[in-house]
């Protein structure tokens, strides 16, 4: 089977329910790496830290991205701890009104038209946006964040090996390079004249009269784009088909509106944005009877550990009323994502007013949709739907 063509990637649910109950520890040869399908294993390879490193990405030379979710304690821990002092609950809930105004500005370019592409003309823009504002860098430059993202994204492809992992290397050592020139600048502005942005926040914070170096404020400044923008865009997009392909469910939330939460956490499990989180073994692992060498790459496949019947009632149901909810779409333990409660605010918003604002919607293409490029994200590149148009920003004031 091929875990990285279109189709698996569209729908891999009937792979993994295969492999939960026949492999939930699989060695792939050809590339050499082991995946983890089962939700017990997923979430020890996640947490048990002296077995698994976090050490582990596909790089642009074979090395670990200079990410705060790549590193181990105790260099995580300092490093976590000062990136908290910026990245505060009182930040990402300061940006409620912006979000809700940028949100009814993207709509109110394509609302009339009865028709829109979710993906290009709404669930990209609108997290880029919100992260250009947070980083307190100007909304145009949104366009470099775009073509940045992607090519960090694409080194996943790196796991494979081979001329798909030389192409994703060549591709993302320049830019990473124009990221730096790009950061320098804004770091020089800030440390000038501070202002109330993240950047300035970042420059600023310290544990134990230390501040991050400026090669550590890049790779959150890379994380933060990555993270930040495609795990918003994949769940509002994942969230709209979830909801074209269960009316029932979508019939259920127009009726008690205070289930969006609710709403927002089953599409988590059920579409994970995230599909894949990378780890690797310290020593020899032993899991489900087989032994995982040391120093190996694992894949945590988050994806189907949210499915897994085991620990999911009726895990194959996409059930907006589900009660018990323990998903890993964010993590768990000490890497829980920083911004999952900036990605489930943006998440609420946009459903907010997509389903206030666009009635009666399907998609508009008989054809399969494009799953995006990365093969560790779970979403489509394009999603044109149709609607009946509501009301303008304008009127709902």
């Amino acid at each position: 089977m091929d875990f990285f063509s279109e189709a698996m990637r569209r729908d891999p649910y009937p792979v993994y329910d295969q492999m939960r109950s026949t492999s939930p520890v699989l060695h792939e040869p050809r590339s050499d790496f082991w995946m983890i399908f089962d939700y017990e294993g997923v979430k020890r390879a996640l947490n048990d830290h002296d077995a698994f490193s976090s050490r582990a990405s596909p790089g642009s030379s074979g090395k670990p991205l200079e990410w705060l979710v790549f590193f181990d304690p105790p260099r995580h821990t300092k490093l976590r701890a000062i990136i908290m002092q910026a990245f505060t609950p009182r930040v990402v809930a300061s940006l409620e009104p912006r979000i809700r105004e940028l949100s009814r500005q993207l709509l109110d370019q394509s609302i009339e038209r009865g028709e829109m592409d979710l993906a290009t003309d709404y669930a990209v823009p609108l997290p880029l946006m919100v992260i250009a504002e947070m980083i307190g860098i100007p909304i145009e430059d949104r366009s470099l964040f775009k073509r940045w993202s992607d090519a960090i994204l694409n080194l996943s492809d790196a796991v494979s090996g081979g001329e798909e992992a030389s192409r994703a290397g060549a591709e993302f050592r320049p830019v990473k390079a124009e990221m730096n020139v790009y950061l320098t600048g804004l770091l020089a502005e800030r440390r000038a004249t501070p202002k109330d942005d993240l950047l300035t926040r970042l420059a600023e914070a310290e544990v134990d009269g230390e501040r991050l170096t400026q090669e550590e404020i890049l790779g959150f400044f890379q994380l933060l784009l990555v993270a930040g923008n495609e795990t918003t865009t994949n769940l509002i997009n994942n969230a709209i088909l979830c909801f074209i392909e269960n009316p029932d469910q979508l019939a259920r939330l127009s009726a008690a509106p205070d289930r969006l939460p609710s709403a927002i956490e089953e599409v988590l499990r059920y579409r994970s944005p995230l599909q894949v989180v990378f780890r690797m073994t310290k020593r020899d692992v032993e899991a489900h009877g087989q032994v995982i060498p040391a120093g190996k790459l694992v894949l945590t496949m988050i994806g189907s550990a949210n499915r897994d019947p085991v620990q999911f009632h009726d895990a194959g149901r996409f059930d907006i009323t589900r009660e018990a909810n323990p998903h890993v779409a964010f993590g768990h333990g000490i890497h829980f994502c920083l911004g999952a409660a900036l990605s489930r605010l943006e998440a609420r918003i946009a459903l907010s007013d997509l389903l206030e604002r666009m009635k009666g919607f399907e998609l508009a293409s008989d054809q399969p949709w494009e799953p995006r490029k990365a093969f560790h994200v779970h979403g489509p590149t394009r999603l044109p739907i149709r609607f009946e148009p509501g009301k303008r920003a304008a009127a709902l004031a």
